[in-house]
């Protein structure tokens, strides 16, 4: 679906949409000039520099009119931590659930419908954490280093091919083997292949189907849904060989209810795997990308593995047999900086909260605004992750700028006062992934394996942009490939 349709499309919708005023006590409001649309095609455009102008303009608090939605942006992280601590008047959950079930096409897991549905699959998260995040940081690494070898057992010399499309490909297929287990059939590279394609025809419409247009809009996405849940329903999902325990929970959880359809239970687990990948690959895509650009930093995290494997008697060999803890990965702090810098300039999620009712959001230094029911507030990262005041330089690349005195840099500063919140790839409070540690533990693992096993160099003399039309959603898309080459180290 191109751009021009998805503006007909909210232009035909548009209709009878009137523009709300500012009340006595509210923050200022932007209202845009379109019916319904309100301000979406700037925001759109680039949304850090639409907000930026709005801040220039109305300060750090600010109403938007947004897809007929009035959306409040907190623009200075001082206040985040007065905002994230409302659960009452502030909710995440339901939001997300409509979204979620909407985009999916599962039943909104309502608690009327599904008593304590929500709360059974949260429990599962608990597995994503502790002893079980080190049974999948163990899994995923022995699976990473199964398809290095199988991509590059007869490897000698210089292999070429783009680097987003590899991220994927690997990434992929080692993260679904870790959750959803091994396919049985001989050929199962190629089965797993065939799902990734899917998935990435489903996930480029996603963006469409989060702004709520109807999937009969969007060509063959319905289709291509349908054949991805088919993915995981039971009789499939038995045939499968070392299902992660997370997974296996879930469906415990799910098979508790009678009243979901074989089809519901695999489209859960289906945006399970959406949530476990969607951004995991972007984001491996930049990490890697960010270090191949600067050499410098390659071989400062390259030493710092190296060094760890000495000191722990391992040695790198064609095997792709290297192990590593949870404990090691935290420990390689070179390696930790380079990727939360890469989320610094990549991710772009915002944290949205919708307000139950009527009320006053007391802020710091006596500062407060009345909220209307209905509305959203939200919290949009890449304005902190791009303030000069607290990251210098925020345009450029440092792999070290989370490192502090040889050990991780924990402490940002705004106007002189300690930031609770600095970096924020994963949201915050109640709507913070819970599976953010397994998903930088898969990004380190595979950085750790490209950067102890290979040599690598862009063969085109490119710049790779950020592509702005998931902005919100996560992490962004790079807007075009890159040709790479890697060989074997010697």
């Amino acid at each position: 679906m191109n751009d021009n349709l998805y503006i007909r499309f909210l232009l035909q919708i548009a209709g009878n949409y009137g523009t709300e005023r500012r009340r006595a006590g509210e923050p200022p409001l932007e209202t845009g000039w379109i019916p319904y649309l309100g301000c979406a095609l700037q925001f759109r455009k680039s949304p850090v520099n639409f907000l930026k102008s709005l801040q220039k303009k109305h300060g750090d608090i600010f109403t938007v009119h947004l897809l007929g939605k009035y959306m409040t942006f907190i623009m200075d992280p001082c206040q985040y931590q007065y905002v994230t601590k409302h659960g009452k008047q502030l909710d995440f959950t339901e939001f997300a659930s409509l979204m979620a079930s909407r985009t999916f096409d599962y039943p909104h897991p309502s608690e009327a419908k599904f008593p304590q549905l929500n709360d059974s699959m949260h429990k599962a998260y608990k597995i994503l954490q502790g002893d079980g995040l080190q049974e999948l940081t163990d899994s995923m690494m022995g699976n990473l280093q199964h398809i290095f070898k199988w991509k590059f057992s007869q490897a000698t010399d210089w292999q070429t091919g783009k680097l987003y499309e590899f991220c994927c490909s690997v990434m992929f297929e080692a993260s679904f083997m870790t959750l959803y287990g091994k396919e049985p059939a001989a050929d199962g590279h190629k089965v797993i292949s065939e799902l990734r394609d899917k998935f990435s025809k489903f996930d480029a419409m996603f963006p469409y189907l989060f702004t709520n247009i109807p999937i009969a809009l969007l060509g063959a996405t319905k289709k291509t849904r349908e054949a991805l849940i088919q993915t995981f329903f039971p009789d499939i999902m038995s045939k499968r060989l070392a299902v992660s325990e997370v997974v296996q929970f879930r469906s415990s959880v799910l098979d508790k209810y009678e009243q979901l359809r074989d089809y519901d239970k695999a489209a859960h687990h289906f945006a399970f795997m959406w949530a476990s990948v969607g951004n995991t690959i972007p984001a491996t895509f930049w990490a890697l990308y960010y270090l191949v650009q600067h050499p410098e930093a390659v071989a400062m995290v390259r030493d710092e593995i190296d060094h760890l494997l000495k000191s722990t008697g391992q040695t790198r060999g064609p095997e792709y047999n290297i192990h590593l803890t949870k404990e090691q990965l935290d420990a390689l702090v070179y390696l930790d900086s380079a990727t939360h810098e890469s989320f610094r300039m990549c991710a772009a999620s915002m944290n949205i909260r919708v307000v139950q009712q009527d009320f006053f959001l007391k802020l710091e230094g006596n500062q407060g605004y009345s909220l209307r029911k209905g509305d959203m507030l939200a919290l949009f990262p890449p304005s902190l992750h791009n303030d000069p005041e607290i990251y210098s330089d925020p345009e450029v690349y440092k792999f070290d700028r989370f490192v502090e005195n040889g050990a991780v840099k924990t402490t940002f500063y705004k106007r002189g006062k300690k930031l609770k919140y600095y970096l924020m790839p994963f949201g915050s409070g109640v709507s913070k992934c819970p599976g953010r540690f397994f998903a930088v533990n898969e990004i380190k693992l595979f950085i750790a394996l490209m950067v102890t096993y290979f040599d690598m160099e862009f063969i085109e003399n490119k710049k790779v942009g950020l592509d702005n039309s998931r902005s919100g959603l996560g992490v962004l898309l790079p807007d075009s490939d890159i040709q790479f080459r890697c060989k074997p180290r010697g």
